[in-house]
């Protein structure tokens, strides 16, 4: 196990720059930073789905699941050179996303966000983890990182997707499916 924090402030990054994992130091506004900062939020808001009423047992535990997967994710992004996450993983999801997929009706409509406050959580932990993937993807424009990252970030934002509309529908408010002809029509301009 690596080390524990016993202090929490250091004051070394008060110039600018933070610690990577394998104890070299970059600017906090860098691609790697931004990268696994953002792969961070993205558990975050998996935390307050999970503080949400309504999510089944089946998908709770899945997101806990996913969370820990997430946390090496982190981990392999702040540690250049560390590989945690694998093909098996990127499979995994894709598992379980043609699982959950299986009993919802075939899409004819684009959803918006809502559906309850589960489901409306879950795309926003959806959107969070596309920002996460494209971070991943310019960071892969400037050092090396393992395809596996962005394959498993782009599958979890898939899954994510199919899991709002489980919750929707779970939660008895349904899916809300965008209507684009009952948009108001604009009004002429007033001179």
């Amino acid at each position: 196990m690596g080390n524990r924090l016993s202090k929490i402030y250091t004051r070394t990054g008060d110039d600018g720059s933070t610690g990577l994992g394998d104890g070299t130091r970059t600017r906090k506004d860098s691609a790697r930073v931004e990268a696994y900062g953002t792969v961070d939020e993205l558990n975050s808001t998996l935390g307050v789905l999970l503080a949400c009423d309504g999510v089944p047992d089946d998908i709770r535990e899945l997101l806990i699941r996913i969370q820990h997967a997430l946390f090496d994710l982190g981990g392999e992004l702040c540690v250049p050179g560390m590989e945690t996450i694998h093909d098996a993983d990127v499979t995994g999801l894709e598992q379980t996303l043609d699982h959950y997929n299986a009993d919802l009706p075939r899409l004819k409509e684009f959803i918006l966000p809502g559906g309850g406050m589960a489901a409306a959580q879950c795309h926003i932990a959806r959107t969070t983890c596309r920002r996460a993937e494209r971070r991943v993807v310019t960071l892969a424009r400037e050092e090396t990182v393992r395809p596996q990252v962005v394959h498993y970030l782009n599958r979890l934002s898939d899954l994510l997707f199919v899991l709002c509309r489980v919750l929707a529908r779970a939660s008895g408010h349904g899916e809300v499916l965008w209507q684009h002809e009952k948009r108001p029509k604009p009004k002429p301009a007033q001179t």
